[in-house]
């Protein structure tokens, strides 16, 4: 199957997945706690899992499926390409009435993102990207900045993450600012708009893996926590933490991160 043929798909599976969730935006929907803190998910959230479930099963049968309201299984390691999605990332930005939540879309083929989109319907978003195609919004080329430098460099992440204990010495004069949205925030270095994103934690794969093409197709650089490459459609599916911005400011982020005990 050609890479544009599944991006198509992904557009278009994107856009309705928009047209679904929508209605219950600030219309009070059923929400429940997912426990062992894996926070909320809502009504919507499972409606758009089972519109994209049932799609990609009808129009791409032999493809795996990972996504973060699918009870998963181990058939998905066993397949050439892995369609890994999350319904609604931001789905507590969903809840809120905020505009930052998303829809996150790849295809992964030997743990490696083809294809991928990240649609904010509310906002009119959509980024896409294919593998060695490029990266864009709504159609138009997007390319990460080229801060190199760490102080005054404009990051998206957690506050939290200024904590001395994180850092080698004096922590860095970052200008930080947060995005509920893990793939929204990949999409936003992609677009330039900040320089860098950076969490500590472990990410799921289906936060990630379509705003990591779309980052690395704009000429950005994403490592896990350690400086490794990561590695989608894992038996479990969870990265060490995600750096991403410019060659240079990746680098220089991942050189002065405090790095676990082995």
């Amino acid at each position: 199957m050609p890479v544009t043929d599944d991006l198509a798909l992904l557009i278009d599976a994107a856009r309705e997945a928009g047209r679904l969730a929508t209605p219950f935006w600030k219309s009070n929907p059923e929400v429940w706690d997912k426990g062992n803190g894996a926070g909320p998910v809502t009504e919507a959230d499972l409606a758009v899992d089972r519109y994209l479930r049932d799609r990609f099963a009808a129009e791409r049968p032999t493809y795996g499926w990972l996504s973060e309201e699918t009870t998963d299984t181990d058939a998905r390691l066993t397949k050439e390409r892995v369609v890994i999605v999350d319904p609604i990332d931001g789905t507590r930005s969903f809840i809120q009435g905020d505009t930052n939540w998303a829809h996150s879309l790849a295809i992964v083929e030997h743990g490696e993102p083809i294809a991928a989109v990240v649609y904010l319907p509310l906002r009119d978003r959509l980024f896409a990207a294919t593998k060695g195609g490029g990266a864009t919004l709504n159609g138009e080329p997007v390319h990460v900045g080229q801060c190199d430098t760490l102080d005054g460099a404009r990051v998206l992440m957690k506050k939290g993450i200024m904590a001395a204990e994180h850092w080698q010495g004096i922590p860095p004069l970052l200008d930080h600012k947060f995005r509920p949205s893990l793939a929204y925030r990949l999409a936003l270095v992609a677009q330039g708009r900040y320089d860098a994103m950076l969490t500590l934690r472990p990410t799921w794969e289906w936060d990630v893996a379509a705003g990591v093409l779309i980052m690395e197709e704009a000429g950005g650089v994403v490592t896990d926590r350690t400086g490794a490459h990561p590695l989608f459609n894992q038996p479990h599916p969870a990265i060490d933490g995600l750096v991403a911005g410019s060659a240079a400011l990746s680098n220089a982020i991942l050189k002065r991160l405090t790095q676990r005990s082995s």
